[in-house]
């Protein structure tokens, strides 16, 4: 099984910290050294090259000073940048409420050309009727206490999703079966969610699979997760984003969606399961 998504984070902290010490022995000084130069705590500078305590901006501007180093200065933050915001608590990108997290999107979404994306809990952001947004983000601003937005945040969502209609872009989507199945709101806002996933599987820009709760499939159902081209994946805890940018862990998400996409039906057989969820709503 793959290692945790925020495996790449912790790699991405451990590499500023192996840089922060190759910097101290190439100045021949010693951690602690460094420390009292800094006026820190003689432990701080160990904490920093083993990566138990990520260094403020601050600190590496110092850390490269008393080595001699300043010239690596800006390197090293913008690393520690990247570092930090690959794993975002949703708690902190929520805490004014949902309508600015759901904007926040929009440069990506402009800018990339193809999307992969694949759910195994809820209906993806991008297909959402308003009903249906309303009615799951109602559910997330509750559980997380946070700032109620949702009217606002749903438009932002509906206008995000004009990117299905406008630009040269391309959504390769997978749901599991049971997206289908599990009820977000109540039978009226089910039955209009998947009647909307009929209508946009007619568009030419998106390709919708749904893998079948018999499908033989290689591949065990994952957390949400999307591919923006070759260059990011955003996977969605239940705590966290979790945004991957090293090029072998978005190569695994890749073959995750290829396996996966193998295992989903198209066309008039994923038509037909939507539709039993459909009449299963009585």
């Amino acid at each position: 099984m793959a290692r945790s998504p925020s495996s790449s984070v912790q790699a991405a902290r451990e590499a500023l910290a192996a840089r922060l010490r190759d910097i101290r022995l190439d100045a021949g000084l010693k951690a602690r050294e460094v420390a009292v130069q800094a006026g820190w705590h003689p432990s701080k500078a160990s904490r920093l090259e083993n990566a138990v305590t990520p260094p403020s901006d601050a600190d590496i501007r110092d850390w490269c000073r008393i080595c001699g180093a300043d010239d690596q200065a800006a390197d090293l933050i913008a690393a520690s940048r990247s570092a930090e915001s690959m794993y975002v608590e949703w708690r902190r990108l929520q805490r004014t409420g949902l309508r600015r997290l759901q904007e926040s999107y929009v440069p990506l979404f402009e800018r990339t050309r193809t999307f992969r994306i694949y759910c195994s809990n809820v209906v993806p952001g991008l297909l959402q009727t308003p009903a249906y947004a309303t009615a799951l983000l109602t559910e997330i601003t509750n559980f997380r206490q946070t700032p109620n937005d949702v009217t606002e945040a749903v438009a932002a969502r509906m206008d995000r999703a004009q990117v299905l209609r406008e630009g040269d872009h391309r959504f390769a989507i997978l749901v599991e079966e049971a997206v289908l199945r599990y009820r977000i709101g109540d039978a009226e806002v089910m039955a209009g969610q998947l009647g909307h996933l009929l209508s946009i599987m007619s568009l030419p820009a998106v390709s919708l699979g749904v893998v079948p709760f018999t499908a033989s499939r290689h591949m065990w159902p994952l957390e949400t997760f999307s591919i923006y081209d070759s260059a990011q994946a955003q996977v969605e805890l239940l705590t966290a984003a979790v945004n991957v940018t090293a090029p072998s862990e978005i190569e695994q998400y890749a073959r995750a969606f290829e396996r996966l996409s193998e295992a989903a039906v198209y066309g008039a057989t994923a038509r037909t399961l939507i539709t039993k969820a459909i009449e299963a709503l009585g």
